[in-house]
């Protein structure tokens, strides 16, 4: 009772001095909060500036002592190198295919996979996608000399096919789309179904359009995982005319020296589609409702 009294004497000056304290205190916590979320993202980007600005750097500045972030002579010639000596847009090219038809066939191929997983209650699919999970466990390496015995008997060895069907199949895919469909209520296809569509009509006019974000993910992760695949490539191609990128930049590399300028410029170029694809998709992923359609 005394304690009650106490509180309720207390003037209106004292309570809105404890509330203008509350708030300071939260702001310095606040700021201290963003002010280490900027050090950690000025800490992560001073090598990639370093990067960056190192390829518009000339060969006799890059490992000139003291080093120095900007250079003292801007040059182009690295970019114009690697565009013109290594026929950078063949192997462009190459892997523009290669990343563009997988990303396409993994996402549709995830999504129905995904669905057939989450909408239908046979027993066999629910120790068929545990056996999907457990791929997860396994190396990439392990599987690779099956893969390539594989790729060898239907004759797609040497060709950008047989890197575009060997990956169109992915466990984090069809796991992503099978457990957003999960939270879908039946009642949506359920009522698709009394209109009189098919299970075909109800998963690419409904189901496909409400995972948006899940597919603009997944496209985001299978095109940079192909974009960058290096090792599966390299053992499945041998024609320098089908290289893809990351094998093109290994071959710059030289047995006795390495022309730097020429490899970060490269590099860089290399980059490009993956911070252009980003931005094309972030909007999309940041700021969609993923109930949109559905009732609370």
């Amino acid at each position: 009772m005394s304690s009650f009294i106490a509180r309720t004497s207390r003037g209106p000056s004292e309570q809105v001095t404890n509330r203008r304290s509350r708030r300071t205190s939260r702001s310095r916590v606040t700021a201290v909060v963003t002010g280490s979320v900027w050090l950690l993202a000025l800490a992560w980007m001073f090598p990639a500036l370093w990067f960056l600005l190192s390829s518009f750097k000339p060969g006799s500045e890059l490992f000139s002592y003291p080093l120095t972030l900007f250079p003292k002579h801007w040059t182009v010639s690295g970019y114009v190198d690697a565009w013109q000596r290594f026929d950078f847009a063949r192997y462009v090219l190459n892997t523009t295919v290669v990343a563009v038809a997988t990303t396409i066939l993994t996402v549709v191929v995830s999504a129905a996979t995904g669905y057939a997983f989450a909408k239908f209650t046979n027993w066999w699919l629910r120790w068929f996608f545990v056996g999907i999970l457990i791929t997860t466990m396994l190396p990439t390496e392990v599987i690779m000399p099956s893969t390539f015995r594989v790729i060898l008997s239907l004759g797609l060895y040497n060709s950008l096919a047989g890197i575009i069907l060997p990956s169109i199949m992915t466990a984090t895919g069809t796991f992503m789309f099978r457990q957003y469909f999960s939270t879908v209520p039946a009642e949506l296809s359920e009522a698709a179904r009394i209109d009189g569509a098919g299970e075909f009509k109800i998963f690419w006019q409904i189901m496909f359009p409400l995972a948006r974000p899940i597919a603009a993910t997944l496209a985001i992760f299978s095109f940079h995982w192909r974009w960058n695949d290096y090792i599966w490539p390299l053992i499945v191609l041998n024609d320098p005319k089908n290289y893809t990128l990351q094998v093109a930049l290994r071959s710059i590399v030289g047995a006795d020296n390495i022309n730097w300028s020429v490899l970060l410029s490269a590099s860089i170029i290399s980059l490009v589609p993956m911070v252009v694809l980003f931005i094309a998709f972030s909007p999309q992923i940041m700021n969609a409702n993923m109930n949109s359609g559905l009732k609370d």
